[in-house]
């Protein structure tokens, strides 16, 4: 007779994905009663956290109209699913961990349930919890249904290399032989390089039907271009209107806030495809919350916000700069020169950050009020997306409206989430999910473009 398997859900796990319940199909899945009690702390949050707690009280709400929870629901897929007592375990071992601690009184739970016969598998996004529970003889696993291994990230881009002859060609022989071999993923990039050189190189897209199309830096009235080939990727996936998802993924210092600002302003200003740059990100509670701060919203999320507006301020005074020095220049030609001058395009300014919220043609936003919204003809930010969840993600990426575009940015080796890591957070679980699709792009910029000092200390610590 095959021993029962029997799925032990830690409340962290439910605060993470509330599918969780039907996650196992043809076996047991209990929540231990202190869960409940758990659940019942963080049900009146505003937070994500709050509204997955919600969503799970829901469902167990509604499979308790199926039958008794305390003997167990039977689930479609197959499983059945039950609330663990102690009363239900009958005796056991005494637990070697003091049972005043709530997340002790969980494992003990399940330690019983496994002294009654059953395949107990103990899953936790805690770590501490899943090396307790091996301490006292339980399966511990991580709730890993939506990871993408670090092996096989989905980077975007692929480098190829060939004699530096071929690079004078349409397309280069070498890719075509290349692309027999490797099978392309739609709007992947590849970076064709010299052999012996390369800083010799060509970039390519993959637009589908064994078909390339050389990629060029857009057409840009201001003194900004691409430092590297991944930054010229990224700004050609930026400015293609028909890529309406767009990821962007890479350590600190590689340009990912100012190439996407740079794309959202030129966009919704001077091409005029957009009708507001909204801008948001998630606010780690590593100290106060967000609620308990002094001013309106805007004054809020100022701290938190930062980094976009040193990279605002930084595009504004680069062009603005820019705009006064070409003035300046056409101040001293002769007359008959100035209305030359008059008829090539000049570098348009770019009003101050404040001014374009002021006017709304930016917002700064909390995820937190993303919720239910659906968002048209909106250039859409969403940086530091690595502290998110896959279902978060989910949630952010289904507010998007007609005429939007979505931007998702981060770096999934700087975590601040502590259930979170490089295989589980939402930046790279969607890039995964969205691989092959025609409106979606992605590229991993490895390249620090900030500083000597900040490559070395991204390398170093």
């Amino acid at each position: 007779m095959s021993v029962k398997k029997l799925f032990v859900l830690d409340s962290n796990v439910l605060l993470y994905d509330p599918d969780a319940l039907f996650a196992y199909a043809d076996a047991e899945v209990g929540i231990p009663i202190m869960v409940l009690e758990e659940l019942d702390i963080f049900k009146g949050e505003s937070t994500e956290r709050g509204y997955n707690c919600r969503e799970v009280i829901r469902r167990l709400d509604a499979l308790r109209e199926r039958g008794s929870l305390k003997e167990g629901v039977q689930l479609d897929n197959g499983g059945i699913l039950r609330i663990l007592f102690f009363s239900q375990s009958g005796a056991c071992d005494p637990s070697p961990l003091p049972l005043e601690v709530i997340d002790n009184r969980i494992l003990y739970l399940a330690y019983c349930e496994q002294t009654r016969g059953y395949e107990v598998h103990f899953v936790t996004k805690d770590l501490n919890a899943r090396v307790k529970a091996e301490v006292i003889g339980l399966t511990a696993e991580n709730y890993t249904t939506e990871v993408v291994s670090q092996d096989v990230l989905f980077k975007g881009w692929v480098k190829v290399t060939v004699p530096s002859v071929q690079l004078k060609q349409g397309i280069p022989e070498g890719l075509l032989e290349f692309a027999k071999e490797y099978t392309f993923s739609m709007n992947e990039f590849a970076l064709v390089e010299s052999r012996n050189n390369p800083f010799n190189y060509e970039v390519f897209r993959y637009v589908g039907r064994d078909k390339f199309v050389p990629v060029v830096t857009p057409k840009i009235n201001w003194p900004v271009e691409p430092r590297n080939p991944q930054q010229l990727m990224a700004l050609d996936l930026l400015f293609d209107n028909s890529i309406q998802f767009v990821s962007l993924i890479g350590p600190a210092g590689t340009g990912k806030t100012f190439l996407i600002l740079l794309a959202a302003l030129h966009k919704a200003l001077i091409e005029q495809e957009y009708e507001k740059i909204l801008i948001t990100r998630p606010v780690v509670p590593l100290g106060p919350d967000i609620g308990y701060l002094p001013g309106d919203i805007q004054e809020k999320l100022h701290s938190w916000m930062q980094p976009i507006y040193d990279n605002m301020d930084f595009i504004s005074h680069a062009v603005n700069a820019a705009s006064q020095m070409a003035l300046y220049k056409e101040e001293g030609l002769p007359s008959r020169m100035k209305k030359q001058r008059i008829k090539q395009p000049r570098t348009a300014q770019i009003p101050g950050i404040q001014e374009l919220i002021d006017e709304g043609r930016i917002s700064l936003e909390a995820i937190t009020y993303m919720r239910g919204r659906s968002i048209p003809y909106q250039f859409i930010f969403i940086d530091e997306v690595q502290n998110l969840t896959p279902h978060e993600v989910k949630t952010l990426i289904s507010r998007v409206g007609e005429g939007s575009k979505i931007i998702l940015a981060g770096d999934p080796y700087q975590i601040d989430s502590p259930y979170l890591d490089f295989t589980s957070n939402g930046l790279v679980v969607a890039s995964s999910k969205f691989r092959g699709q025609p409106l979606f792009g992605s590229v991993f910029l490895e390249s620090s473009e900030r500083s000597e000092l900040s490559r070395l200390a991204g390398q170093l610590l």
